[in-house]
This record gives structure tokens, C-alpha cells and sequence, in this order.
């Protein structure tokens, strides 16, 4: 990392004002009003919370907004780009070209994508925790919880109406809520800009600060092939940020560390992270590797190369929090100081006991067990063609049990999303397949030695690359007609498939089925277990003030428009968009840093002062990409889409000195709509105007396609007009 970390060097400063930070990704059943009304004068009411959360979309591992009546969803370049990718070909690039559909009937359905939206919670805590009864041990009481789990996901959920519900462990199991969520599963590409503007700078400016990213793309959902009905939705606003507004987040943020133990965060610092920054490594080296050997090459990878890359800085970055001696030793103190209060207490600690040692011991099971779990477990065969064989022998195998004895995640209220991923029409690259395949191999040998029993299975008596090739070359896999047929015929159509992925997979399961049953009840039930315990002890001592650990669900977090001053430099609070032509010029418009050919030819009718990227200090880590921020009144004024790299070690203590959200404001977007890519019908739609009708006016341009039905081929993107 070229920049140091200086996120501690005021930390007297950040704990004597610990208690005045906006910090928090605070439930939404459980907003800070109190906090919100004392220091920004802000009365939040159930209306405005409503509204927000139920415009609010879960978008994969990232967020979205509904933006419009008719269903119109708002997200990030880099949450939304699958879609782009899947909807592209060698002849028709919209990663590279970027993509417009003037008209209702151009917008393509994308394959496999599932949008969520919550419905509804329920604190189920008291029915979750009473199913764990006295004298059980954890593994005991981890079992019954599951079983109570299950049964209430599946009484909330209703697969006809596209209901799931899942139930949501916080504080570490100190408390269970019931997610409802309503799912859709027909969303379609509206909008999405080039590459070279969505990711300016690339990797070597992501995670950095000040940008110039236009980092968005519209979809829309369709229920019953015609646009849904959002009565919920944000409104654009057109007002420029100012420094010193209050700022809202509305997202999913992945997972957060600030509540683990000790023993946890060394965990995290001396196996897990340093492993995923080792294989990272290397797993970009074969990625640029093979996207150098022919440029559709670079086209099938860019995906996994942009997530490798992402992640690999986002690590770096929290495992510079955790070598940080300063942030231990708080983390340390902070323990230190809630087992005291405990052990003051007779009749706490007689209800509590010592659970930072039983977690403690869970930690030794994962170090002891690390490579085993690592390379032996579910997830140590990658690749699509990998993972739609793994999906079909345990699926098939968990559908023969009754729901409440199945694994997690193969109940009947999850099936609905496991086949629209298993059947989704995203095409397979065998190449990409193998590749993975093969540094997997080699990784796994290098691991666990030539002679162990579960590489020589693996291998069957081949090298990685022949094995790798022998595994996918003939597959038939990447055809959704090969495994719908597979899926409807069961355990015996899967036991009697010839397969060679499909075969491996059946060989592997038993041992990767007895150590998910290892680490359910030797790691995950123990720390739920004790974590409920410290959770406890917690609330007794603070009370609730202090948010749970993100979990991927949705969190509201809010912060103020906000520079900041590093190595004694004044940052600004936001960027235009004539900076990003002379940050192009100063970089010599050498790629990452070349704009758009559509950007420079709509350069003379721009606004060159529009804000374009600004940051504030709302609490936000990974997860949040693609969070609507809004204002006061509720209103868009832009979107998360990274955070500064000093942010980063906020995955496990907040701080608000120089750690900073980054978002693409909205000014840019309705500027860059309406003058560079040409779309007036999008830009009526966010900003409240009447409905778009279904037909484009006399002069937008006409696409002949006609709507697809949900089981039909879309219709034919395409690429954004050149600008006037």
C-alpha cells in the first residue's frame, strides 16, 4: 500500500468525541432517532423511514433504489455490470460501449439476476434463543435453533407469490429477526455507461480519493412481462450538495468486525486474511495473464478480474487496520472493560460464565483446521461448471429429506432462488472454467502435499491442467436444458449422470458435508452461543446503542457532506466535472485515465462545474455499492459507490477524522443524461415528470425489437448513441 494508514494518529482525538460520530448501520426497526434529533436537529418519522426502506432493493451482494413509479432501479456500474456482461458478446461489448434502451420494448432481460426488496421484520430473538434448552451443548443448541429457523422461514415464506424470508442473526446471536422479502426475478438493462467512465482511474485509483466516476446503471423490474408498480420510490433532486449537509445511506452492507473478540480479530489477522491476500495474488497474475492472450479473452474475465482486484485492496485495507497496534489495544481495553463489568456483577457473571474462552476455542478449531476447511470444504473447487455440479448432487440429495432436517440453504423456501441461479442463461466460458480449475489444483497441491487422499480423488492420477481440462472441455453443463432435465429427474438422474464434474462432486460431498457439520457446531454454534452471552453482557452495560455488525441486510447510516485534511492537505468535498478532463489531461489520456470518445465530444455543452464525486461520513464498508444517499426530504442526491482507502479499517472501529464515503452525485448524472448520452425519456422519469409512454416520441430513436416473455430470448441491446 503506497499511502500509510493514518487513521489512528488522532485517536485521542476520535474516543474523547467517540460518543458525537455519526457512527452506526443501524436497523431499521431500531433507528437512532434520539441521536439524529440532538446533534443534526433531524425528526425521523415512520413515513420517511417507510418510504426509504421499501424503495430500497437488495441487488446480489450490493444495493439498488427504486428511482420511479414504474419500477425503474438504480444501482452502480460495478454492482449492476453482470448483467452488462452476460447481455454482451465478442460482436456487441456494452462493458466496453456501454449500453441505452430509448424505449420500454429495448429493454433486454438479463439472466439470472434476483432483486429483493424487504418487506417486512419480525424480532423472533425469544423463540430462536428458547429453542437452545439447558444442558445442551452448543452443537446441541445450534441443531434445535436451525430446526426453529427453518420452520419459521418456512411458514413466512410463499414461493406462488415470490415470498422468502430469512432469518437474520445480530449481535452475534444476542438477536434474531425474520427478513420478508419480496423477490424479482424479471429485471432489465435500461441503462449503463461506458466502462472507461464508470471505472476512471481503475484499479490504481479504487479505494481512493478525490474521483471522477460515473459509477451507475438503470434496470427495471417487470412482473408478468410489463414494468411493476413502485409506489415507494426516491425522487431525484437537481440541488447541488453543500458541505455541511446531512446525508442518508440506505444499503447492504456485507459484514463488519467491530463487536468480535480478541481472539476473532487475531483469527482474521494471522490465517484468514493473509491466505485470501496470498491466493488473491495470485489469482490476479493468472487472470491478467490469461485476459492477455486474445481480447475476448479480456472480455469473459474482466468481471472476475475487477472482484479479484476490489477485494484484494479492500483486505489490504482492513488487515492494515488490524496490524495496527493502537486499534488492538483499544479493541483489547474495550474487552478487557466489559469482562470487568461482568465479573463485578455476581449475578451476571453466574448468567454469563467466561464465553470469550469458548469462542476463544473455536478460533484453535479454525487454526488447527484452516486447510482442511480451506481446500477440502464446499468451496474448494471454483468455476461455474464447478458450481452448478455441486448445486445439483446436494440439492437432489437435501429435496429427498424432510425441510426441517435438510443443510441451511436447501429448504423449500430457498429452492426458488437455487433454481433461477442453476438455470440462468449467463453463459459459461470453459475456458475461464478451466483456467480457475487449474490454479485451484495446483494451489490445493501445494497445500495439502501430492499424497493426500483428498488430492489424489481430485486429481485422479493427472496433472491440474489435464484434470482441469478433462473436467470441463466435454461438459455439457453450460446447457440450461442439460440441467433443468438433471434437476427434474432427482437423486437418480444426478446418480446416473456421466457427468465427470457431476461424479467428483459426489465424490467429494461426504467429506465436505462432515466438515460444514465440523464448523456448524464447533465454530458456529459455539460463537452464537457465547456471542449471544457477550451480547448480554453488552446491553446490560451500554443498552442498544450501539449498532449491530453489518450482516448484508438493510441498514440505515447517515453522515454529513464532509473534506478532510490528510498529511496536511486539504481534500475537497467534491470533485466537477471539468476536473475529470483535467485529470485525464494530466494523466496524458493514457488508459485507465482515458474518457469516453462520447465525453469528449459533448465536452462544449457541458456544465464543466457540476458536482460530479463527493464524500461525507456516513458509516458505510463493503456491500453498500450502489446505496441511494439521500437528503432531508428523502430525495436522491447521489450513490455509494466506494469508500476512500482510509476507510477501510472501519471495518472494525469507526472514525470520521479522515475516513470518508464516496458517492457519484446526482447533479452528474441527470448532466451526463441529458448531454451526453442522449437520454431525455430517463431524465423525464427520475425527475418526476409524467410516465414515459411505451412508444418513443417522433424523434428519439426507434428499436424494432419487441418485449420478451420471461422465457424468451431478450430482445437485442444496444450500444449507447453517439452524442450530438
Amino acid at each position: 500500500m503506497k499511502r500509510r494508514i493514518i487513521l489512528f494518529a488522532l485517536l485521542a482525538l476520535v474516543l474523547s468525541t467517540f460518543s458525537f460520530a455519526d457512527e452506526g448501520m443501524w436497523l431499521f426497526n431500531a433507528p437512532p432517532k434520539a441521536k439524529l434529533k440532538a446533534k443534526h436537529n433531524f425528526e425521523l418519522t415512520q413515513e420517511w423511514l417507510d418510504n426509504l426502506r421499501l424503495s430500497s432493493v437488495r441487488a446480489g451482494g450490493g444495493s439498488a433504489s427504486f428511482v420511479s413509479p414504474d419500477g425503474l432501479v438504480f444501482t452502480n456500474h460495478h454492482v449492476g455490470a453482470g448483467c452488462v456482461h452476460n447481455l454482451s458478446t465478442a460482436t456487441k461489448d456494452y462493458i466496453k460501449d456501454g449500453f441505452y434502451a430509448a424505449t420500454r420494448d429495448a429493454e433486454p432481460k438479463c439472466p439470472g439476476i434476483e432483486f429483493q426488496v424487504l418487506q417486512d421484520i419480525k424480532d423472533v430473538t425469544k423463540e430462536v434463543q428458547d429453542a437452545a434448552k439447558p444442558g445442551m451443548s452448543a452443537a446441541e443448541a445450534g441443531t434445535a435453533q436451525r430446526q426453529v429457523m427453518t420452520k419459521m422461514e418456512r411458514e413466512c415464506s410463499d414461493p406462488a407469490k415470490n415470498i422468502r424470508c430469512d432469518t437474520v442473526v445480530l449481535y452475534s446471536g444476542g438477536m434474531y429477526h425474520l427478513y420478508k422479502y419480496k423477490k424479482y426475478t424479471d429485471v432489465r438493462l435500461v441503462m449503463a455507461p461506458e466502462f472507461d467512465i464508470a471505472f476512471f482511474g481503475g484499479d490504481a485509483d479504487n479505494f481512493t480519493y478525490p474521483r471522477h466516476d460515473l459509477d451507475i446503471t438503470f434496470f427495471r423490474i417487470y412482473e408478468n412481462n410489463a414494468p411493476i408498480s413502485t409506489p415507494n420510490y426516491l425522487k431525484f433532486t437537481t440541488t447541488p450538495l453543500k458541505e455541511g449537509d446531512l446525508v442518508f445511506v440506505s444499503g447492504h452492507p456485507g459484514s463488519t468486525g467491530r463487536l468480535l473478540t480478541t481472539s476473532q480479530l487475531e483469527y482474521l489477522r494471522d490465517v484468514a486474511y493473509p491466505h485470501r491476500l496470498t491466493s488473491g495474488e495470485r489469482t490476479i497474475k493468472n487472470l491478467m495473464a490469461f485476459s492477455a492472450k486474445s481480447p475476448e479473452n479480456s472480455r469473459v474475465a474482466e468481471r472476475m478480474l475487477f472482484g479479484y482486484q476490489n477485494s484484494f485492496k479492500a483486505i489490504t485495507g482492513y488487515q492494515s487496520g488490524l496490524l495496527d497496534k493502537k486499534l488492538m489495544a483499544t479493541k483489547a481495553a474495550q474487552e478487557k472493560e466489559l469482562k470487568a463489568a461482568v465479573n463485578s456483577d455476581p449475578k451476571l457473571k453466574a448468567e454469563i460464565g467466561d464465553p470469550w474462552s469458548e469462542i476463544e476455542a473455536a478460533m484453535k478449531f479454525q487454526r488447527d483446521n484452516f486447510k482442511r476447511i480451506t481446500y477440502m470444504g464446499d468451496m474448494a473447487i471454483p468455476g461455474r461448471i464447478a458450481s452448478i455440479a455441486r448445486t445439483l448432487v446436494r440439492v437432489s440429495e437435501e429435496k429427498t429429506k424432510p425441510n426441517d432436517q435438510r443443510l441451511r440453504g436447501y429448504q423449500d423456501a430457498s429452492l426458488p432462488s437455487i433454481e433461477a441461479n442453476l438455470f440462468s442463461a449467463a453463459p459459461v466460458s470453459k475456458e475461464l472454467d478451466t483456467m480457475q480449475l487449474t490454479e485451484a489444483f495446483s494451489e490445493m497441491v501445494n497445500a495439502l502435499g501430492a499424497d493426500n487422499a483428498f488430492v489424489k480423488t481430485v486429481l485422479a492420477g493427472k496433472t491440474p491442467e489435464a484434470r482441469a481440462a478433462e473436467l470441463v472441455t466435454d461438459s455439457k453443463l453450460d446447457d440450461v436444458a442439460v440441467r433443468k432435465e438433471l434437476y427434474a429427474g432427482g437423486k437418480a438422474a444426478v446418480d446416473a449422470s456421466a457427468e465427470p464434474m457431476i461424479q467428483l462432486m459426489k465424490q467429494l460431498d461426504p467429506e465436505a458435508r462432515a466438515i460444514r457439520k465440523e464448523v456448524e457446531d464447533k465454530v458456529d454454534s459455539v460463537v452464537r452461543k457465547n456471542g449471544a452471552l457477550i451480547a448480554k453482557a453488552r446491553f446490560a452495560k451500554y443498552g442498544t446503542d450501539v449498532a449491530p455488525d453489518a450482516t448484508g441486510t438493510l441498514r440505515l447510516s447517515y453522515g454529513v457532506v464532509k473534506g478532510y485534511t490528510l498529511k496536511g492537505k486539504k481534500v475537497p468535498f467534491h470533485t466537477t466535472m471539468g476536473d475529470a478532463f483535467a485529470y485525464e489531461a494530466a494523466h496524458k489520456a493514457v488508459a485507465p485515465y482515458k474518457l469516453p470518445e462520447s465525453w469528449g465530444k459533448a465536452k462544449s455543452t457541458l456544465n464543466l462545474a457540476t458536482s460530479f464525486d463527493s464524500v461525507n461520513t456516513a458509516d458505510i464498508i463493503g456491500g453498500n455499492s450502489g446505496s441511494p444517499t439521500v437528503n432531508r426530504k428523502g430525495e436522491v442526491v447521489g450513490i455509494i459507490f466506494d469508500g476512500n482507502i482510509e476507510s477501510l479499517p472501519m471495518n472494525f472501529m469507526y472514525e470520521d477524522v479522515v475516513g470518508r464515503a464516496v458517492i457519484t452525485d446526482s447533479t452528474a448524472v441527470i448532466e451526463s443524461l441529458k448531454k451526453i448520452y442522449n437520454a431525455p425519456a430517463l431524465v423525464t422519469e427520475l425527475l418526476g415528470s409524467p410516465a414515459i409512454p411505451a412508444k418513443p416520441a417522433a424523434t428519439a430513436k426507434k428499436d424494432t425489437k419487441k418485449p420478451a416473455a420471461s422465457e424468451k430470448k431478450a430482445p437485442a441491446a444496444t450500444a449507447l448513441p453517439k452524442a450530438k
